[in-house]
This record gives C-alpha cells, structure tokens and sequence, in this order.
C-alpha cells in the first residue's frame, strides 16, 4: 500500500502520543520506511526506545548528537521524505507551524520539507475550539497542509468532545490515498473560471444568478492537488482556496471576467471555462440607487462578449479548451452545438431538471461530450468526485 514511500513521523507532547506507537507499526507494515522525529516534551509520554524498536531507525529529537559530534540535518530530512505526518500535533506545536517559529528539529524539519505534510490535532476541546487554534489550522490549511480532523469523544481530561487524534488506521488510509493522488499534472499551466458575474444597474441592484462556485472551485482544487498551476478567475463567492498553487483573480462583471481571461489563456495550456457568466448587461446604468415610483420601468440589455467563444477563436494547437452547459431544455443538443460553436474540446453538461444538480448544492450530475462525438455519462456524485471524473478527462486529451 505504501511500499518504498519514506515517511516522517512527528510527534509531539500529548497524551496520544501513545497511538504513535500503533501508527508506526501499520506503516512499516504497509511497507514504508518511517523516521521519527520527536519534540522533547514527547519523551514524556512515549520512549524513542519503543519508537525505534518499531521502525528501526534511531529516533531523532535534538540538532546534535553529543556523543559522536554530529548533527541531525533538517534539511535533508526535508528533502529525503514523501510524506511528513505529524500526529499527534498539539496546539503549540501548530501554532508554531502557522507562524513559522522553529525552535526543535521537528519545525525545523517541517520547513524544510518539500513534501506533503500531514498533521492529526490532539488537544482538550476547548483547546481545539478556541479561535486561536482555529485560525492557525485555517493557516496551514491554506498553505495545503493535509488536516486530519480528531475526532469526539472521551478526553484524558475527563471531559468529552472533540479532540482526540484520528484513529492510526484511518490516518493510514489518508496517507495512503493520498499517495494513490495522480501526479499527472505537473508544470501545466490552468485557467478556471468560476462563480456568477453580477451586471450593475445601479450601486446598489444588478443581474445575476444563484451560482455558489463550488463546481469551479472544486476544479481548481482537483487540477492543483494533481500538480498543476492553477489560475482562478471567480466571480463574486464566499469560498476560499486551500492549495497554495492556485492563484485567484476576483472579478464582478463579465466584462471584468472576460478581459482577466484573454490576458491570461494565451500563458496556459487548458483553460475550464466553469462560470456562469451573464448572458446580458444593462446598456445604461446610473450613478444613484433608482427610487420607487408608480409608472414601470424597463431595462434595455446588451450581449456581453462570450469568453468561451472568443477563447476557442485564438486556442493553439498545443491548448484544450473546456466548457461548461447548464440547460433547462434541449440539453444535448444545446451542448453539441455549443462544443462545435466554440471550439471546445469537451463540454460538461448538468441539468437543472436533475434534482441535486446545479446551482448551490454539493453534489452534481453530469455527462461529458467530446468534440470526436464520445459521450461518458456519471451518476449523481458529491463536486469534488465530479471534479475528479472531469480532470481524469482532460488529462486523457492531452
């Protein structure tokens, strides 16, 4: 399961450090070469003799080692590992990690590393809760640390709640899917559009629609996570990014959208065009909020300039260029012919006759069409699997 992967094993001072021990022995078993390193404080609650008696490697804690004059370079630990787990992590040791203090070889180690780095809380509730530890977890989220959330019940405080570190065997199983994570990606350069385009009519009211971005999003994460550089272009959303390889451009209007795209595709060698872009602005709008009054009003609208369309015109040969179609009738044939309209080499279409589909929710179900008219069909699935099946697609094109 994980055989040749090189894994280090921090632990820190908490009473789970006890689970380390369980840990390290279903990871050698799953064949990987585990290096522990531990905090000082950790030889309170587990012995490096139990450690190194499991993984068979010495444990390292301190910079030097007294007795022959060498020292525990930190940065070839960082460069030797595939995976860095820290379990358990305390809440000192996490917020050090969130601010980059590097007191002990595990820190130190930690910022040397150039591996995926995985780290399982252990601390009382209230610790875990507090918004300090929120925020440092938030931090090394958004720095693409891998969070594996403890989970509730009995503490060793006696209290009971959240904050007990994961399980060894489940913690396994995360390292080892991660591992499974194709790597297909690398050093491509992608462009996603995501979110709604709000077209003002006044400072205060515009046209939109119900797009929440989490389709798009959930895209950009998935391209990231297989190694690409992912440039993000969201229209007005509340979901933030987690993988430090996505660059995010906010924009409002498609006018806005549209400009960011142009400049940025010709650098990229696919571009997702996920957003739910405005089919129509307001010709004119006004500087003052429109007061009520007893006749009606009317709006005249104008196309906006339709990026997908426009992006297909200029692709080169080398680029694959992607779309999305969200019908409410006609739904294939309007995506064939907006896949041969546009130049795209596969359009995703989703309905908003399915129930679960579309706007807003978590889950999503959509059929592929390809430009050699191969047509793959999925079952209602959660966006992040959705995102998975669409990568898996395109990787197979280029």
């Amino acid at each position: 399961m994980l055989n040749g992967k090189k894994i280090i094993l921090g632990i820190t001072g908490s009473i789970a450090a006890y689970k380390s021990a369980m840990l390290a022995r279903i990871l050698v078993k799953a064949g990987a070469e585990v290096q522990v390193i531990m905090t000082p404080c950790a030889k309170e609650f587990i012995t490096p003799l139990t450690m190194s008696s499991l993984t068979g490697r010495p444990v390292l804690i301190d910079f030097f080692e007294h007795k022959n004059g060498s020292w525990n370079s930190h940065v070839e630990l960082g460069i030797w590992a595939d995976f860095m787990v820290i379990a358990p992590a305390t809440a000192n040791t996490l917020a050090k990690m969130a601010t980059g203090i590097c007191d002990n070889l595990l820190l130190t180690t930690y910022l040397s590393a150039r591996c995926q780095t995985i780290i399982a809380p252990a601390m009382d509730l209230d610790m875990f809760s507090h918004i300090t530890t929120s925020e440092n977890i938030s931090k090394l989220k958004a720095r693409g640390v891998v969070v594996i959330e403890p989970s509730s019940g009995e503490l060793a405080s006696g209290l009971n709640g959240k904050g007990r570190m994961e399980e060894p065997e489940n913690i396994v199983s995360k390292i080892a899917l991660l591992s499974k994570n194709k790597q297909d990606l690398i050093n491509k350069k992608v462009l996603v559009t995501a979110g709604p385009t709000y077209e003002h009519i006044d400072p205060v009211r515009f046209i939109g629609n119900h797009s929440s971005g989490k389709m798009g999003f959930a895209l950009a994460e998935e391209l990231a996570n297989r190694g690409a550089e992912v440039t993000l272009i969201s229209g007005p959303v509340s979901i933030k990014t987690e993988n430090k390889n996505i660059k995010r451009i906010d924009v409002i209007t498609a006018d806005e959208m549209f400009n960011q795209s142009v400049e940025t595709f010709p650098k990229c060698d696919v571009a997702i065009m996920c957003a739910a872009v405005a089919d129509y602005k307001p010709i004119n709008t006004t500087t003052q909020k429109l007061k009520r009054t007893a006749e009606s009003i009317s709006i005249d609208l104008t196309p906006t300039q339709d990026i997908a369309k426009h992006l297909g015109s200029i692709k080169k040969e080398n680029q694959r260029l992607v779309g999305f179609a969200l019908e409410t009738n006609n739904e294939i044939e309007n995506s064939k012919q907006k896949l041969s309209s546009k130049n795209l080499d596969f359009i995703v279409l989703n309905s908003l006759n399915e129930k679960g589909a579309g706007f807003k929710h978590d889950t999503n179900k959509v059929s592929i069409f390809f430009n050699d008219g191969k047509v793959i069909p999925f079952e209602m699935k959660l966006k992040k699997d959705v995102a998975h099946d669409i990568v898996d697609a395109l990787v197979s094109i280029m």
